[in-house]
C-alpha cells in the first residue's frame, strides 16, 4: 500500500480519469480483502435460521442502530442527495429532510411492535392473525418488488462510480464493474448471513460519516468555517456561469404536487421497506430496537447536515457542468470534491467507502428478499409450513445467488439513471402496498385478510402504474447541457401521469383499499388480536435472543 501512496504523481491528472487508477483500486481491494476476513469470521456459526436470518439476535441496540444507518445511508444518500444539492441547491436537500423525518414514523408506529410480534420477516407481522398463505405469499410480492428497485439503484450507482474511478469509458467496463459487485454481494450473502452483512453494515457507517465529516470541514475551512459563506459563493458562482440560485426553492420540483407526492414517500416509505424491517429482529428484546432506532436518527441526521455542505461546496469547488458531464453524472459530484481537496488519496478513500456502501446495502436487501423467499415462500406455501430450518437457510442462500444475478442483469439496465429516483420510486411502493397492511395489523382490531390482500396488491399496482405512465419513465424535455431527456426511456412519449413520484395517489390508495377490503368482509379473529396486542405491547411471547 505505501508503495502505491509514494509513487503517486503529485500533479494532476489529465481530466478524463479522477485520480489514479492504481491506487483506486489499492484502495478498493484493501477495503474488500478487510470485509471479507470480518464475513468468514462473523459466520462461523451461521446453522441456525436465527443465526442465518437475525444474527442469533444478539446484536446489541447501539450496534444495531449504527448498521441500520449503515443500511440506509445508502449510495443514494451519499451520492444521489450531494448531486442533488450541487444541480439543484434547496430543492435537492429535502431529499434529505424526508429521508430523516420518515424515521420518526418508524420509531413511533412501528420498531417495538414489530421486533415483539415478528420473527423474521415483514410477513411474520402481518400474517399473525390472518390467513397465513395468501397474506405471506402477497407479502413476499411486495418485499421482492421494492428490494428489486432499491437493488437496481445500488447496482447503478456502483457501476456510474467506479467508471468514473478506474476511467472506465466504455459501457462494457461499467457493466464489468456491476458484475463484480454483484458476485462480492453474493458471498457476503451466502456465507455471512445476516451477522456477517450487519458488520459489514457496521463498519461501512463509520466509514463513511468520518469520511463525509472530513470532508465537511475540509469544505468549511476553505470558507473561514462560515457555512453562509459557502452557502453565498456557491450561489454566486452557480448563477455567474448561468445556472439559478441555489437557495431558491423551486428549481428541481416547478409543481408543488408533486413535492407533496415524493414528501408523502420519503416520510411513509422508510417505515415500509422490509431490509429495514427486518434489522428490527437482530436486537434481543424491543427496548433495544426502540434504542437502535435512535441512535440511527442521531447518525443519519448528522451526516445528511454534512451532505448539505458537501452539495454546495461541489456546486462551487468543481461546478455544475463538470459534475453533469462527469461519466456518473449527478452522483459524481462527492468523488469529484473528495478529489478537489485532497487528491487522489482523498478520492480514493472517499470513493472506497462509496463502494462499500454500495456492498452493505445491497448485502442487506439481498438477505432480505431471499428471507422472503425461503421463509414466507417455500415454508408456508411450498411446505405447509414443514420445512426444517436448515433446509429453509438452504433455500435463502440458493435465492439469494438467483436475486443476486437478476440484481446485476438490471443493474446493467439501469446505468446512467439518477440514484436518488430510482430509490424514491422504491419508497413511494412500500409505502403504498406495505406500510398501510402493517398499521392496520397493528393496531385495528377488525382487520383481516382480504383488507391485507387489497391494500398490498392495490398499493402495489396503482404504484407501479403510476410510475411507468410518469414523466420519469418517458417524455420529458431534453436537457440542453447533456443532450439527453432526463427520462429513462430516450424519444419516446407515452405518459399521461403528471408527477414524478405516484405517492399522494397511491398511498392514500392503499389505505382505502385496506378498508374497503376489511369491512365489505366478515372474517376476523379476535382472541388473535386480543393475543397479538398484548404482544405487541408487553413482547410477552416474543422471539428471544439464541445465545448458545
Amino acid at each position: 500500500m505505501s508503495a502505491l501512496v509514494t509513487s503517486a504523481p503529485s500533479v494532476v491528472p489529465a481530466a478524463t480519469t479522477v485520480g489514479n487508477p492504481a491506487i483506486n483500486i489499492g484502495i478498493f481491494a484493501l477495503f474488500v480483502v478487510v470485509t471479507l476476513a470480518i464475513v468468514i469470521r462473523a459466520s462461523r456459526n451461521n446453522r441456525s435460521a436465527a443465526e442465518y436470518y437475525a444474527g442469533g439476535r444478539a446484536f446489541t441496540g447501539r450496534q444495531n442502530g449504527i448498521a441500520i444507518a449503515g443500511d440506509y445511508l445508502s449510495a443514494a444518500s451519499f451520492l444521489g442527495i450531494a448531486g442533488a444539492i450541487a444541480i439543484n441547491g434547496y430543492d435537492g436537500f429535502l431529499y434529505s429532510i424526508g429521508f430523516l423525518v420518515a424515521w420518526l414514523v418508524a420509531l413511533l408506529l412501528v420498531a417495538e411492535l414489530l421486533r415483539n410480534v415478528g420473527k423474521y420477516t415483514m410477513a411474520d407481522v402481518l400474517s399473525f392473525r390472518l390467513r397465513q398463505r395468501p397474506v405471506r405469499i402477497a407479502a413476499a410480492i411486495s418485499t421482492l418488488v421494492v428490494s428489486f428497485f432499491y437493488l437496481l439503484a445500488q447496482m447503478a450507482g456502483a457501476g456510474g462510480l467506479v467508471a468514473l474511478l478506474l476511467g472506465i469509458e466504455g459501457a462494457v467496463g461499467q457493466r464489468l464493474v456491476i458484475v463484480v459487485v454483484g458476485v462480492l454481494m453474493i458471498f457476503y450473502v451466502i456465507y455471512g448471513g445476516m451477522k456477517g452483512t450487519t458488520w459489514v453494515q457496521i463498519i461501512k457507517a463509520v466509514l463513511l460519516i468520518i469520511g463525509a465529516a472530513i470532508m465537511t470541514v475540509w469544505v468549511l475551512a476553505k470558507f473561514g468555517l462560515s457555512l453562509s459563506t459557502l452557502l453565498g459563493e456557491a450561489t454566486a458562482a452557480s448563477q455567474e456561469a448561468g445556472g439559478k440560485d441555489l437557495l431558491q426553492p423551486g428549481l428541481q420540483y416547478k409543481n408543488p404536487v408533486d413535492f407533496i407526492s415524493l414528501s408523502m414517500a420519503l416520510v411513509l416509505g422508510t417505515a415500509g421497506l422490509p431490509h429495514v424491517l427486518m434489522r428490527f429482529y437482530t436486537v434481543p428484546t424491543s427496548r433495544e430496537a426502540r434504542r437502535s432506532v435512535v441512535w440511527a436518527i442521531w447518525l443519519i441526521g448528522i451526516f445528511y447536515l454534512f451532505t448539505l455542505v458537501l452539495g454546495f461546496g461541489a456546486a462551487e469547488l468543481v461546478g455544475a457542468k463538470e459534475i453533469k458531464n462527469a461519466p456518473g453524472g449527478v452522483n459524481s459530484a462527492a468523488p469529484l470534491l473528495a478529489f478537489e481537496l485532497g487528491g487522489e488519496i482523498l478520492l480514493g478513500i472517499i470513493s472506497a467507502v462509496a463502494f462499500a456502501t454500495i456492498l452493505a446495502v445491497v448485502a442487506g436487501l439481498t438477505i432480505t428478499a431471499s428471507a422472503s423467499l425461503s421463509h414466507d415462500i417455500y415454508n408456508t406455501v411450498v411446505k405447509g409450513g414443514k420445512a426444517t430450518p436448515e433446509e429453509e437457510v438452504k433455500v435463502a442462500r440458493l435465492a439469494a445467488l438467483v436475486l443476486g444475478a437478476i440484481a446485476i442483469i438490471g443493474g446493467i439496465f439501469a446505468l446512467g439513471q439518477n440514484i436518488a429516483f430510482l430509490v424514491a420510486l422504491a419508497f413511494a411502493i412500500a409505502a403504498s402496498a406495505n406500510l398501510p397492511t402493517i398499521l392496520y395489523s397493528l393496531f385495528w382490531k377488525r382487520f383481516n385478510t382480504r383488507g391485507a390482500l387489497w391494500s398490498i396488491y392495490g398499493g402495489l399496482v396503482s404504484a407501479i402504474t403510476l410510475i411507468i405512465f410518469s414523466p420519469v419513465v418517458s417524455g420529458k424535455a431534453i436537457d440542453p447541457v447533456t443532450k439527453k431527456s432526463p427520462s429513462m426511456l430516450q424519444g419516446v412519449d407515452f405518459h399521461w401521469f403528471p408527477l414524478d413520484n405516484p405517492g399522494i395517489i397511491s398511498i392514500p390508495l392503499g389505505f382505502v383499499l385496506g378498508y374497503i377490503g376489511t369491512v365489505t368482509s366478515k372474517e376476523y379473529n379476535a382472541a388473535k388480536y386480543a393475543e397479538m396486542e398484548v404482544r405487541s405491547l408487553t413482547g410477552h411471547g416474543a422471539e428471544r435472543a439464541t445465545h448458545h
